[in-house]
């Protein structure tokens, strides 16, 4: 029980990093902010553009802090079961990421689009481990 409730507060934690970052500093190449992809500078000389790309950043933020919320409540609110299933579903929902994203990722890193160099690698290695440690915490 103890497990399941460290994973899943420690994942909270990391993502609720990433939330504080796209929010308050989005262009930042820290937490996993946007500020690593050379679009962002970029997109800049178009506001029309920026406030766009602004307006999924912020969405994404958002989306994220009502799943960090639920999570929450499922640390100190649900049984074990319960805790169990969630990380089986975290899961299974980051490993979306390798559908399309993780793709579209490592292409932007090889086109010299992402400083620093190779931080796709990086961030899909962070996400598998992430996965294994869902998984590994959701049946012991």
């Amino acid at each position: 029980m103890i497990l399941t409730k460290i994973v899943i507060a420690v994942f909270i934690l990391l993502e609720l990093s990433n939330v504080l970052a796209l929010y308050f500093a989005p262009g930042s190449k820290y937490a996993n902010a946007v500020g690593i992809f050379t679009a962002w500078e970029k997109s800049k000389q178009y506001p029309e553009i920026h406030n766009f790309i602004k307006y999924l950043v912020y969405w994404v933020a958002g989306a994220k802090l009502i799943f960090l919320l639920l999570l929450a409540v499922i640390i100190f609110f649900a049984d074990l079961d319960s805790q169990r299933m969630s990380l089986l579903a975290l899961a299974l929902a980051t490993a979306s990421f390798f559908w399309r994203l993780f793709p579209l990722v490592r292409k932007m890193d090889k086109d010299g689009q992402i400083e620093p160099k190779n931080y796709s690698v990086i961030l899909g290695s962070m996400i598998f481990i992430f996965i294994v440690a869902f998984i590994v915490a959701g049946i012991i």
